[in-house]
């Protein structure tokens, strides 16, 4: 019985050895595995997403305009690639960038206007977005300024601030007051208060009361800088929005002044642009908007092409410091940037200003990649849209691949006249735009259809849909059109007074559990 015992107790302790050594074992294991995420995550690219709201196509290297200044953002172009074709996914914030951010498009989630909120969509509610998609697989997620649109939520404000590690708001307690003595807008002009200059317009400019440096997108700016020069043990997904060229165009004066009213050269307009834009009933679609009616009653085509330049103009001031601190940080050789506008902007074309409109002026934009090591100006024709930014970053920053439903550009990105075989798609409360290097078709929801011919038709002034030998061409893009649009859960909050600067909801991020989301 003795022997047993002693027999017993060398059994007991050789088993704990065995179990020390093998826990012991496992705990470097897993040190190792720590070790060996945490370096591949310090080896992946960082990403900076930068959205510029309202901006069409008046920068240099696109040549909308050929009076606009925009030297920052020119200089970073000439290391960059710049699409020449990119649409957005719907023409108006709310739901291009509902479409960007969620990485389906309008008609999957339901967000056609700016009212719906994309977290009711029941798509969304199962998916990570795209700062969350990067959090939940190593990265830092950090912003500052409009990246998401701002809903009314059930106790604050939805600023998007839930889909982030950490979020700064510019915006918040800060006025960019106008100049009243000098603004323009419905019942005044340059200071002046008339009955007869009121109107059903919504455009309104003229210099702030504050300078460059107490500006919302300047702060934003600012922030970037700061955060850019921080050092972390993950890399980072920063995502910074200007809010200029948006409504209001108020801007120091400064770069009102940059732009001379004698020498401003306005749009061509076309007054018999919208007649050959027909119902199926022969009824005309379209007609001049209370923005155009009213710039043009009061002869104020000039002005308001100079508001919107100056805002360009700063807006462009703002960029110059977050490339700036980019590249004082050391960290722009490991960065993938990326510059879009959400949607473009009509300045009088097709009797209209503002946005939400299915022609070229509203659905194409600015959208510019800079990879490391990028060298020269690289122009693409390709008809990428706004909706493939998720996916490319995905693929560029070797993230587990995600059902999306745009394409990865990395294979542009790399040759800008690589094969591409989709055309650029948009959706709008109207219907849907379907864009190609070289027609541009649109299905009107009023049963109106359009084709132009982009190549010897740039302003789209000439309809060629009723033509028989177009036929095969509108039925090959026609396709593209789709076929469902889905409604999403109409769930409205209203804004408190003072939005901007109310506190944030703190309850919607409780909701959006990562490890639950694709």
């Amino acid at each position: 019985m003795k022997l047993i015992g002693k027999v017993s107790r060398v059994m007991f302790i050789i088993a704990c050895a065995i179990l020390v050594s093998c826990n012991s074992n496992k705990g470097i294991s897993n040190k190792k595995e720590v070790a060996k995420e945490t370096k591949d995550n310090k080896q992946k690219p960082n990403v900076l997403l930068i959205a510029v709201d309202d901006v069409n196509d008046w920068i240099g290297a696109l040549g909308g305009h050929p009076q606009a200044i925009t030297p920052n953002l020119d200089k970073f172009c000439d290391n960059a690639m710049v699409f020449k074709n990119a649409v957005c996914a719907a023409p108006i914030c709310g739901p291009s960038r509902s479409a960007i951010l969620s990485g389906y498009m309008p008609n999957r989630t339901g967000v056609y206007g700016n009212a719906t909120n994309m977290i009711y969509s029941e798509i969304v509610k199962k998916n990570a977005t795209l700062p969350e998609y990067f959090s939940k697989h190593g990265y830092h997620s950090l912003s500052n300024g409009k990246i998401f649109h701002k809903h009314g939520a059930e106790f604050g404000t939805d600023f998007g601030h839930w889909a982030f590690d950490e979020h700064a708001r510019a915006r918040r307690y800060t006025d960019n007051s106008v100049n009243r003595n000098l603004s323009t807008g419905s019942g005044i002009i340059k200071g002046v208060r008339k009955p007869e200059y009121k109107g059903k317009s919504k455009l309104r400019w003229g210099p702030t009361n504050c300078g460059f440096e107490e500006m919302v997108d300047y702060k934003v700016a600012k922030w970037g800088e700061q955060k850019l020069a921080e050092d972390r043990d993950k890399p980072f997904f920063m995502a910074l929005g200007l809010i200029k060229p948006h409504l209001s165009w108020y801007v120091p004066q400064e770069f009102f002044d940059m732009y001379g009213l004698d020498t401003l050269k306005t749009p061509i307009v076309n007054m018999d642009d919208l007649k050959d834009i027909k119902k199926p009933n022969g009824k005309l679609v379209f007609e001049p908007t209370p923005e155009y009616e009213w710039v043009t009653k009061h002869g104020l085509e000039k002005e308001a092409t100079q508001a919107y330049l100056a805002n360009i103009t700063f807006a462009d001031a703002c960029l110059g410091i977050i490339f700036d601190g980019l590249e004082k940080s050391g960290k722009a050789d490991n960065t993938i940037v990326v510059i879009f506008g959400d949607h473009g902007y009509h300045l009088g074309e097709k009797q209209r200003y503002l946005k939400n409109t299915l022609w070229s002026e509203a659905t194409k934009t600015p959208f510019i990649v800079k990879m490391p090591g990028m060298k020269g100006q690289l122009y693409s024709d390709r008809t990428v849209g706004l909706i493939d930014i998720f996916p490319t970053l995905v693929d560029l920053c070797g993230l587990p691949k995600k059902e999306l439903d745009g394409t990865s550009m990395a294979a542009v990105l790399k040759d800008p006249n690589a094969k591409w075989d989709r055309p650029g798609i948009t959706v709008s409360t109207g219907g849907t735009s379907v864009m190609g290097e070289k027609w541009h078709y649109i299905s009107n929801l009023s049963g109106a259809e359009e084709l132009y011919d982009l190549e010897n038709d740039p302003m789209e002034w000439n309809n060629l849909i009723g033509e028989a030998k177009y036929k095969d061409i509108v039925n090959d893009m026609k396709k593209w059109v789709p076929t469902e649009r889905v409604k999403a859960e109409r769930i409205h909050f209203k804004k408190q007074k003072n939005y901007v600067d109310a506190d944030a909801d703190p309850t919607i991020k409780k909701m959006r559990v990562l490890s639950e989301l694709n």
